[in-house]
């Protein structure tokens, strides 16, 4: 992820962006074409022009990306397999971070929280296939795109055939591989599809690119270690790289696509011609013999330190966005679609880039907190569901985008799809981003000839943002859809009864009819016309709140809703766990209308049971799957009171009252506080700190402009915070120092001399590096003396575009001129100046502590170093404190700890977050910065002023729900005078009360004495 910001990046960092090379479709002579590409490796997972087969069936995988690593607690993995299986989908895409794997070359660790067994467990009990992305680059908006920190030590170009990259990358290929392999479907597993390199899709002039032997030779270490699945790819945009015929061909070619991009602050704006339509005849001369692949679509937005939040993402990618832009993926005929983010999580333990902030909420459906985004996860519930009730769809060959042919107006535009039998009709208004309404009569191909509907009168709308699919022939479990203008959610079959549910915006006029049926019944509502025309049972209406149902003879029930209604449906397989959406038959699904979510159902001894989670008093009434036979319905184990209406519909009540949370006032807690820059002081012995003694480094990238490396990856310091303190002796000649400080976007830096505090930079939203030019005290000459240097460490760069190596962007000190002190400066010769050098990033660097957390969980801070970030800390004898609203009068950094207990029922999940309150949001850092730790982990970085975020969710898992908890709190004064938070708070957000059951809490490591800590 992300061409768009990938290319931001490089234009905001370098002028290099003019070597991009457009030469994409270039590459090594084709004998290294891989030659096992075609083998019959398995047979399980294959594919054709049209879609995939698994176990011989078609499917159409429609899913989203959700990443594991960004949700720290393995025993919430199944509730978000849950609500993306209750969404409709049958798919997950997920990514593998190496860093956090092997944050020590040679040291691959992939347990607790970064254990891959229960991921795959829990995708396999939801019935989910799984497109692996191990990398080893993601980009994924994480440090470095998923590369470790070490990788900077190295002088080869990442991302190439560079020996000492081949090395490096090695290890954790052999690693992670070996556990996907077990993860497979021909081992039992939920894997299908595999991703040997992530959006390799543009070069500078440095390198080859594409690079055949890079890419045939990734390709053959994956297939060497046991994947014998398919091989995909993601280009970012349509380019051909890696497409059959090529040097270095994938299985199965794919893109991705972000099309309105992520300027969120205007979400009501869609550019002109953002809307593809090109993409059919582009794939049938890149690659006709595969199936259409949307690797990575949006499903929502990025946004950077100083944006306007994932909420704006949301809105921009809302439920108008769905409609119009997913449906345009089924008229390009993908049968391979894949939403990022469907569900986005958090940027804990340090793990994000240098761009992003803590959240990765991404805007997507389902929340950071992981709610329901009401209208936006339901519409695409709406979407998925209508793709997998119509299986003509994965063979279905799309035609060109239309006007005035199938339509009496060019204000519209038709994409068909045609199959053997049933045809689909993608219906649009031609300015696809128009508020406006256009009004058609449609003019399709069906069994039975040319029609033009409405054949009853009036003519159909589409208003405003909004996409139709009209079908023909569409077959309804044996009765035969002649056509439908209103949109079909889906349909099931229980024996000789079928149920077929349609939806419609609102003032709109629809038709349908169905074919060789006699008599038309109106069972509940009214307001529907009936005809019969030669056979043919046609029904008109106009959309309205209020259902509908009719019967056509006795078998089929067709439930008509308008489109706020159809939200609130669910299919909801009866099938045993770790069923697959493919191996059911329309019987073993039920119809649900029930409010927040349904979970998953069965039938036991003539009873409905239902698992699911309300947010308010909920009707729940089975439409499809309750008229025979049933004499019970259950919810999360309770029964519910129901009665068995005429039309076979079970209905009964579920009651809801929100509970009462109690939370702790944290100003009115116990907390200790102790200052955690000891370094300040006069009596500080930093022996046994790391030498930065370096005077030469492999970090080809960045040329080295000191006398000695200053960087923290150099030694092993890869993310939090660094702290560099320099020694030397005093000429009585310096007035002023001028440091270059790199940490990525919003860091911030503060210097001192001996306990004295020379200045801060407050950080920006948009600079990466700063440039302070810093007066000094009086100096005596002769004397010694201590620079202390506090970074903040916002996380590497991303390395998109292949012999940029942009990763390699140090972090630390990068330059500094000390006139008075010597003669050397930038500009001269790098000869020593007398300064000793010292650096600390987390205690043990790569050898860090806490195996538990992330390898990048940790900075350098006193209090860090030393643990006191963990539960049950010894700081009885720290000073008693009000918190950090208290603040520090003086720039410098304060640490509190408190504990408190939570008693929340394991029935209800109800989000807890942490807020910070503090000035006014403009991209600018205002006097100081916060970190946030629970139960040890980092789950906040907050630099005030810059913004957007100021409410850090913590899961439970993570949170002790039913127990004791430990947190800590950074205060980083920047400013002469000291600061002082404007409030910290804890805060519940809306109460569900869930069938989920007990969340296993994860891995909760305590504090033990580090040996060395200094």
């Amino acid at each position: 992820m992300r061409f768009v910001r990938a290319l931001a990046g490089l234009a905001l960092a370098s002028l290099h962006i003019h070597h991009i090379t457009a030469h994409v479709l270039g590459g090594r002579p084709s004998d290294f074409i891989i030659a096992e590409k075609r083998a019959p490796l398995q047979d399980i997972v294959t594919w054709d022009e049209h879609s995939l087969f698994v176990h011989g069936k078609r499917i159409i995988f429609w899913g989203g990306e959700f990443h594991p690593f960004r949700l720290p607690v393995p025993g919430l993995w199944l509730d978000v397999f849950q609500k993306i299986k209750a969404l409709g989908y049958n798919g997950v895409s997920f990514y593998a971070a190496w860093f956090l794997h092997e944050g020590k070359r040679g040291s691959f660790s992939a347990e607790g929280v970064f254990d891959w067994e229960p991921f795959f467990d829990a995708a396999k009990k939801a019935g989910i296939y799984l497109i692996a992305r191990p990398g080893p680059y993601i980009n994924a908006e994480v440090s470095g795109g998923g590369f470790p920190g070490w990788l900077q030590r190295i002088s080869g170009n990442l991302r190439t055939p560079d020996q000492d990259y081949q090395q490096a990358s090695k290890h954790y290929i052999e690693s992670i591989t070996a556990i996907i392999a077990k993860a497979q479907i021909t081992n039992g597993g939920p894997v299908i599809l595999f991703q040997p390199e992530n959006e390799y899709s543009a070069g500078t002039n440095n390198v080859t690119f594409p690079d055949a032997l890079y890419m045939n030779g990734l390709m053959r270490q994956f297939r060497a270690l046991g994947i014998v699945v398919p091989f995909i790819n993601n280009v970012a945009w349509p380019n051909g790289v890696n497409a059959p015929g090529t040097d270095a061909p994938v299985d199965i070619y794919g893109h991705d696509s972000y099309p309105v991009g992520f300027n969120c602050m205007d979400p009501t704006n869609w550019t002109d011609n953002a809307l593809p339509t090109n993409w059919r005849e582009t794939h049938l001369k890149q690659s006709p013999n595969t199936p259409y692949m949307l690797v990575e679509f949006q499903g929502g937005g990025y946004q950077p330190w100083g944006g306007v939040g994932f909420e704006k993402c949301a809105e921009l990618t809302n439920y108008e966005f769905e409609r119009v832009f997913y449906k345009n993926n089924i008229a390009a005929g993908a049968t391979i679609f894949s939403a990022y983010m469907v569900f986005g999580g958090t940027n804990w333990g340090n793990l994000g880039h240098a761009s992003g902030y803590t959240s990765y909420d991404y805007g997507a459906a389902i929340t950071e907190e992981r709610q329901v985004h009401l209208e936006k996860y339901s519409e695409a519930k709406l979407i998925a569901n209508f793709v997998h009730a119509s299986p003509a769809l994965a063979s279905a060959v799309a035609g060109y985008n239309t006007t005035g042919l199938y339509t009496d107006t060019d204000a519209i535009t038709v994409t068909p799809l045609f199959g053997n039998k049933t045809s689909f009709y993608v219906t649009r208004q031609t300015k696809y981003n128009s508020f406006g309404s256009s009004s058609y009569r449609l003019r399709v191909q069906t069994s039975v000839g040319n029609i033009t509907v409405p054949q009853l009168g009036g003519r159909l709308s589409i208003n405003g943002r909004d996409t139709k699919i009209h079908v023909t022939d569409y077959d309804v479990g044996g009765f035969n859809l002649l056509y439908s203008t209103a949109d079909i959610f889906t349909w099931k079959k229980y024996g000789t009864r079928s149920i077929l549910v349609v939806y419609g915006g609102p003032n709109e006029l629809h038709e349908l009819a169905i074919s060789k049926t006699s008599g038309a019944t109106a069972v509940e509502g009214s307001g529907v016309k009936f005809s019969n025309r030669n056979g043919v049972t046609i029904l008109s209406w106009n959309t309205a709140p209020k259902r509908r149902v009719i019967r056509i003879g006795s078998d089929l029930y067709i439930v008509i809703l308008d489109r706020n209604s159809a939200y609130n449906y669910w299919t909801v397989s009866t099938l045993p766990e770790g069923s697959y959406s493919h191996n059911a038959n329309p019987s073993s699904d039920l119809i649900v209308n029930a409010g927040y979510l349904v979970r998953n159902a069965a039938i036991v001894d003539g009873k409905v049971k239902l698992v699911g989670d309300i947010n308010a008093t909920t009707t729940l009434e089975i439409i499809g799957g309750a008229h025979k036979d049933i004499t019970a319905l259950t919810f999360n184990g309770a029964t519910v009171e129901s009665t068995l209406d005429r039309n076979g519909f079970l209905r009964g009540t579920v009651a809801f009252s929100a509970p009462d949370i109690r939370l702790p006032d944290l100003g009115s807690l116990p907390w200790k506080y102790i200052d955690t820059l000891p370094e300040l002081k006069s009596t500080y012995d930093d022996s046994t700190w790391t030498n930065a003694d370096h005077t030469k480094t492999n970090n080809t990238y960045w040329p080295l402009t000191t006398p000695k490396v200053l960087w923290g990856a150099e030694y092993g310091y890869n993310g939090g915070s660094l702290i560099m303190r320099g020694h030397f002796t005093a000429t009585g000649n310096e007035s002023v120092l001028h440091l270059n400080v790199s940490g990525g976007n919003a860091f911030a830096f503060s210097a001192w001399v001996n306990g004295t505090w020379i200045g801060s930079w407050p950080g920006t939203a948009e600079a990466a590096i700063a440039n302070l030019t810093l007066p000094l005290p009086s100096f005596k000459r002769g004397e010694r003396y201590v620079l202390t240097v506090l970074s903040d460490h916002m996380g590497h760069n991303g390395n998109w575009v292949i012999g940029y190596n942009e990763m390699k962007t140090p972090r630390g000190i990068i330059g500094y001129d000390f006139p008075g002190h010597s003669t050397t400066s930038n500009n001269a010769s790098r000869a020593d100046d007398g300064i000793t050098w010292k650096i600390s990033g987390n205690i043990g660097g790569e050898d860090y502590h806490d195996r538990t957390r992330s390898p990048l969980n940790e900075g350098a801070l006193w209090a860090e170093r030393n643990g006191f970030h963990l539960p049950s800390a010894p700081t009885g004898s720290w000073a008693d404190s009000a918190g950090p609203i208290t603040g520090l009068t003086e720039p410098g950094v304060g640490f509190y700890t408190t504990s408190f207990a939570l008693n929340i029922s394991q029935k209800w999940d109800i989000p807890l977050s942490f807020i910070f309150r503090g000035d006014t949001f403009d991209g600018k850092g205002k006097g100081w910065r916060a970190q946030l730790w629970v139960n040890g982990y980092h789950f906040g970085k907050f630099p005030n002023g810059i913004g957007p975020q100021r409410r850090f969710p913590v899961p439970e898992g993570i949170l002790n729900y039913r127990g004791e908890n430990h947190i800590a709190v950074s205060i980083w004064a920047l400013e002469h005078g000291g600061a002082k938070p404007n409030g910290f708070e804890l805060v519940a957000g809306m109460p569900v009360k869930s069938g989920y059951g007990e969340v296993k809490m994860a891995p909760i490591s305590s504090w033990e004495k580090r040996e060395g800590a200094y």
